[in-house]
């Protein structure tokens, strides 16, 4: 099956979601682990100018409920992973692939959808049958930061003023002169009259109540802080990915239907570009193929 186009909506809400390869606990949570990545999302949300809602991050998959209001998502996402694989790859001994796959990142197309959204995001460490309380995840989470709406401080580690020292203490990648101070500040749900704490209480007691009839036991903080970061699950979960996230029948029907006009219209240009015509015109909110130089080109800028 053909990835699904990227159609992306500068003013859309998307649910973005990226598992670590194999389903591995790459991402398990540690003080260097939640520091580091921590300080990643800071930065790439920074320069980038994303509004980030909500995010969790599991111990093999990170979910991120944000908006790119300058149309920039893949920049964003693409400066977020890249920069995660580098610093955390040598952190907890890893090379080779970190990610299983691109990220997937789906529409959120009304309120109620993305109230749910939400509570899915943060209902993780409960619904998988990790812990009684989503409050006591060790690793990286919105939930506090949206209980008392204050930023959060994490370490950027620039290895450019590393690489450009000849110090003997350039060799060490997480050394506090390479350390740089980043708040990761999270955007307002755009809710018109949301109570947002009060929707937060009602929904973790919900999701905890669930939790409670749902497993008899859990994995407890321990046990998830006793997993090695290379364990491969023997069967990770898969479920197919939504085109959209609504509560409203007529807003799906109705994207499907704006999604089809969009790859039918990415398909033909797409053809005239792959037979030579640069000039084919791509729909709005369309990532062009990428253009390689050709010889001369290559000539000239040498």
């Amino acid at each position: 099956m053909g990835r699904p186009l990227r159609m992306f909506e500068p003013r859309g809400i998307y649910l973005a979601t990226v598992r670590c390869f194999q389903g591995r606990s790459l991402l398990r949570p540690s003080t260097e682990t939640n520091a580091v990545l921590g300080g990643v999302l800071a930065r790439s949300v920074r320069l980038s100018g994303v509004e980030l809602f909500a995010f969790h991050v599991a111990s093999n998959h990170i979910h991120l409920l944000l908006r790119a209001p300058h149309g920039n998502l893949p920049s964003f996402m693409q400066h977020f992973l890249t920069n995660a694989s580098k610093k955390l790859g040598p952190l907890i001994d890893w090379r080779g692939t970190f990610w299983e796959r691109r990220y997937s990142a789906e529409p959120v197309l009304d309120d109620t959808a993305l109230l749910g959204r939400v509570r899915y995001v943060l209902s993780h460490p409960v619904k998988d049958g990790l812990l009684r309380t989503c409050a006591e995840w060790p690793g990286l989470s919105s939930l506090a930061q949206m209980v008392d709406g204050q930023p959060r401080v994490f370490p950027w580690f620039n290895w450019t003023r590393r690489s450009a020292s000849t110090s003997a203490l350039a060799q060490a990648r997480f050394a506090d002169r390479w350390s740089e101070r980043e708040e990761l500040r999270l955007a307002p749900l755009p809710l018109a009259g949301l109570q947002v704490k009060r929707f937060l209480r009602s929904a973790i007691r919900a999701i905890e109540a669930e939790g409670i009839r749902n497993f008899c036991r859990v994995l407890g903080r321990a046990g998830i802080l006793r997993q090695h970061p290379h364990h491969r699950p023997a069967r990770a979960a898969r479920s197919p990915r939504p085109p959209c996230h609504t509560s409203l029948r007529q807003l799906l029907e109705a994207f499907l239907e704006e999604y089809r006009a969009f790859a039918d219209a990415f398909r033909k240009a797409s053809a005239r570009w792959k037979a030579g015509d640069l000039l084919a015109r791509f729909p709005e909110r369309a990532f062009r193929p990428f253009l390689w130089p050709v010889s001369s080109q290559l000539s000239a800028l040498g």
